[in-house]
């Protein structure tokens, strides 16, 4: 017996495999876009209510890396001892642009004594920041205001936390207050904007677009 090949069957298959493909991408594409777009509104909503602390080494290497954190260390005392309580976001920048000197001499106060002489530069700019999730907080990549500073050449990978509303400067390494809630965040933020920022990583804006809109 011959075999027959039924072309029309095989091509009407085809048809309907491609025509489900195409359905997924597009249906994709759309929830990619406005996933994207939900998730750009949420990073610059927040970008509006708070100021980073941003510290760059000046290269990759362990001793570079180390003298970062030095200088991080020395910073946080500074400004731990020095910032004026209850100061509101464009105090509290105006106060750190004002005492970008000081900051400077305590950075590299600490470097010489490593005995570095590297030279330090502090700014308040605007700095790209990728994704970060810490302590159940999120912050989306995008633009944020921040105290930066340099360390040398600043080609390292960097020391970040949240300056504004001062968060932890106890430990110098988290981004919530020493006993462990959100207040101080949560207090500069709207409830929807709280809402975001302490979605559960795994779900990021995933989860904001679905239970949030």
């Amino acid at each position: 017996m011959g075999f027959t090949y039924n072309t029309d069957r095989y091509k009407n298959q085809t048809i309907f495999i491609l025509s489900v493909l195409l359905a997924v991408m597009v249906t994709g594409g759309i929830f990619w876009r406005t996933e994207a777009a939900a998730e750009a509104g949420m990073q610059q909503e927040i970008a509006g209510e708070i100021l980073r602390f941003h510290v760059i080494a000046d290269s990759d290497s362990e001793e570079d890396q180390k003298l970062k954190l030095e200088v991080r260390d020395a910073v946080t005392d500074y400004l731990s001892r020095e910032l004026p309580e209850d100061l509101s976001l464009e105090e509290t920048e105006s106060w750190v642009r004002e005492h970008t000197d000081e900051i400077e001499d305590a950075g590299e106060s600490a470097l010489a004594e490593a005995g570095s002489d590297d030279p330090v530069n502090a700014a308040v700019t605007t700095c790209w920041f990728s994704d970060r999730t810490y302590d159940g907080l999120f912050f989306p990549a995008g633009n944020y205001r921040a105290l930066r500073v340099e360390i040398g050449e600043a080609r390292g990978h960097n020391w970040w936390c949240v300056l504004y509303p001062g968060l932890s400067f106890g430990d110098a390494v988290n981004v919530v207050d020493p006993d462990g809630n959100h207040e101080k965040i949560k207090n500069v933020l709207t409830e929807e904007e709280y809402s975001k920022v302490t979605a559960v990583s795994d779900f990021k804006i995933s989860w904001y677009f679905w239970e949030g809109k």
